[in-house]
Formats: structure tokens, C-alpha cells, sequence
């Protein structure tokens, strides 16, 4: 591949993300909308014809790794492994 292919490449990657972004915001500003329909109705479920939907809210539990390192550092470091990955960045 020469350097202009590499080029256009390049170019045709950053024009996709930049229209990645914008569909993310238009999607993210429509459930936003919903979302604020469903607050002033009070209501977690909602139906419109075929489409049920719904904004519930779900509990979770999750491990403090920050509040357990600072009471046992000597267990939290005998369970911590390294991680090698590598990341892709394109930049001007």
C-alpha cells in the first residue's frame, strides 16, 4: 500500500469516526428525550404501538478494588496481574 493509499485511508477512517459521533449524539440526545418524557410521567415502562419501552432502575454490586487495596495492599497486590494489550490511534 503506498503512502496516499495509506493516506486516503486515513481520511476515510476520521470522516467514519466523525460520523460515528455524530449518530452517537443523535441517539444519545432522542433516549435523552424519552428518558425525560418517562421522568415527567413517573413511569419506568412505557408502549408506543409495537415498541415497549422501558428505563428501570437495576441494583448492582460491585468489588471496592480501591477501598480494598488501601486495607490490604499485601493481598491486593498477590492478586494483581499485568495486562499487555495494544492500542490503535491515528493522529495529525
Amino acid at each position: 500500500m503506498s503512502i496516499h493509499e495509506l493516506e486516503s485511508k486515513c481520511r476515510k477512517l476520521q470522516e467514519l469516526k466523525d460520523f460515528e459521533n455524530e449518530v452517537k449524539a443523535e441517539i444519545a440526545a432522542m433516549e435523552n428525550e424519552i428518558k425525560a418524557l418517562m421522568q415527567e410521567q413517573d413511569t419506568e415502562e412505557l408502549t408506543a404501538g409495537q415498541y415497549i419501552i422501558r428505563w428501570a432502575t437495576v441494583l448492582t454490586n460491585r468489588f471496592d478494588t480501591t477501598a480494598f487495596k488501601k486495607v490490604m495492599p499485601d493481598v491486593y497486590q498477590a492478586y494483581t496481574k499485568q495486562i499487555t494489550s495494544r492500542r490503535f490511534t491515528i493522529s495529525e
